[in-house]
């Protein structure tokens, strides 16, 4: 299956418009089928009526259609798919997106605009929908358009569809959610200009579970480091890269990493210092990774120091993320990842973050849409700020206490759960501040105690080993640790320094 996203719906619907917005967004060339078919007959579509009759321009309608494109946004005319051949063929090497609204809309639509609709000639709106109602809703993705601007119509296809375009950082790359992907991961390969040879990079929890089958169906070179974040260190990146050069890495070659947040945060740096660089994919198969720790191009590994230290901002290629890879982790890691989907609806999605109350068996029923909307939060703030100069520090909500956390357990507590209880502190801070609403805190822990996360700093941590550790953290400026706080769900406040902070963390 190709890229290729075909809009149909009844005449007035929007597909032109809605479909030139959708195309800036994805980065994507936008066709209007009924405008190669006039380029190509030299005549208007009324004037190919006229002559050609309604046989003569659905023949044409059907040669456009089937002409070979890249991926691309195509705009169909209101009965391009009545023909089943047509309908087989667009469904076999695209997505169809129906938009509907209704008929007074339309109507009103029609009105304000300017082209001729040869088979409204004579007959009336009410009549055609009637005919094709049952034909338009046969379509398994529908959009309605009435109470949408065009440019709102295109984001709500691309998080039914689960596509993204990121730019901001000199070069743009494409993030997709797609059921199954993995089994067109040589299309999308293809497609996004990652070329051979190919290098999957993976640890020892993942490899067994996808990268023999990965392998043998790209022909790739497989390198394997030993799982957990106690091995996300210089030495292991030391042996990553001399186990790239000796499975023949070179700079027009591609790495794949395959696995969870240290793969890819691993795998992503040694693309990026690597033979000066050479291009990456990033496939993540954690729910954490798919979330947060894919998107944005931070890349690199520990010290003893703490966490991230070293490391590059160098974007992938192509992020892929496949929800049929949830299968296989074991709920713990579910867990864990959910903690960073609470915290990208504490920041800019509430609806987000009341999904997340209804607890993970509810959550599990379509994970397409939760990770969906995880990426579309952290997309929208790193375009505005994709290298950490502003706004993008609210992602940082909860990982300011959380790094201290996960440090002084010795990362013993996972990531997910440290920022889950860094979040509750953070927010309890931001309330004693006058930063947060009264109460934002309690809300925040109550959902995570629904996902089975921790709410509280584990037993034995001091306020003053807690402070210390985070003196070490790479948020750290002009020697002051800053804090991006929560104002409400939806709203933070980013920057914030906090005196006194030891006393503070006592008093909570």
């Amino acid at each position: 299956m190709t890229s290729t996203i075909y809009l149909y719906g009844p005449p007035g619907v929007g597909k032109s418009t809605t479909g030139k917005f959708l195309a800036a967004k994805l980065n994507l060339p936008f066709v209007d089928l009924d405008g190669a078919i006039e380029r190509s007959a030299g005549l208007s579509i009324p004037d190919i009526f006229e002559k050609e009759g309604e046989a003569g321009f659905r023949e044409r309608e059907s040669t456009a259609l089937k002409s070979p494109r890249k991926a691309s946004i195509v705009a169909l005319g209101g009965g391009a798919l009545l023909d089943r051949a047509n309908r087989n063929h667009a469904e076999k090497i695209g997505e169809v997106i129906c938009l509907q609204a209704p008929s007074k809309t339309l109507a009103e639509r029609l009105q304000r605009g300017k082209d001729q609709r040869p088979l409204l000639q004579g007959n009336s709106l009410k009549e055609l929908l009637d005919t094709r109602s049952d034909h338009y809703h046969s379509f398994a993705i529908q959009v309605e358009t009435d109470n949408l601007t065009p440019e709102e119509s295109a984001e709500v296809i691309q998080y039914r569809l689960g596509r993204f375009y990121l730019r901001g950082m000199g070069k743009g790359y494409t993030a997709r959610v797609e059921n199954n992907g993995l089994n067109d991961l040589d299309a999308l390969l293809v497609e996004n200009g990652c070329h051979p040879p190919f290098f999957i990079v993976s640890d020892s929890n993942t490899a067994p579970l996808y990268a023999k089958a990965l392998a043998r169906k790209l022909d790739a070179t497989t390198v394997i480091f030993p799982a957990g974040e106690k091995n996300k260190t210089i030495d292991t990146m030391t042996q990553l890269w001399r186990d790239l050069l000796n499975a023949g890495m070179e700079r027009g070659g591609t790495i794949l990493a395959i696995g969870g947040g240290v793969v890819n945060d691993m795998a992503g740096f040694a693309a990026a210092t690597i033979m000066r660089g050479v291009a990456w994919v990033s496939i993540p198969t954690s729910l954490l990774s798919m979330v947060d720790a894919s998107l944005g191009g931070k890349t690199g590994a520990n010290l003893p120091e703490g966490k991230n230290l070293v490391g590059a901002f160098y974007p992938p290629k192509l992020v892929l993320a496949d929800p049929a890879t949830l299968r296989t982790l074991p709920e713990a890691e579910i867990r864990n990842g959910l903690a960073e989907v609470v915290k990208h609806g504490v920041i800019d999605d509430p609806e987000l973050f009341s999904l997340c109350g209804q607890g993970i068996e509810k959550l599990s029923e379509n994970w397409h849409q939760l990770i969906t909307r995880a990426m579309g939060v952290k997309i929208r703030i790193i375009e505005a700020d994709p290298f950490e100069g502003g706004i993008r520090a609210a992602l940082n909500f909860g990982h300011t206490i959380g790094h201290g956390i996960e440090s002084l357990t010795q990362y013993g507590l996972r990531h997910g759960e440290a920022v889950g209880v860094g979040m509750v502190v953070e927010a309890r801070l931001a309330e004693k501040l006058g930063i947060a609403e009264a109460g934002l805190a309690d809300e925040i822990a109550a959902t995570l105690v629904t996902l089975g996360l921790p709410v509280a700093i584990p037993n034995g941590i001091h306020p003053s080993a807690l402070v210390a550790a985070m003196q070490t953290d790479k948020k750290k400026s002009k020697g002051v640790v800053k804090f991006a706080l929560p104002v409400k769900i939806g709203e933070m406040r980013v920057g914030v320094e906090i005196k006194d902070l030891e006393r503070l963390l006592e008093e909570l």
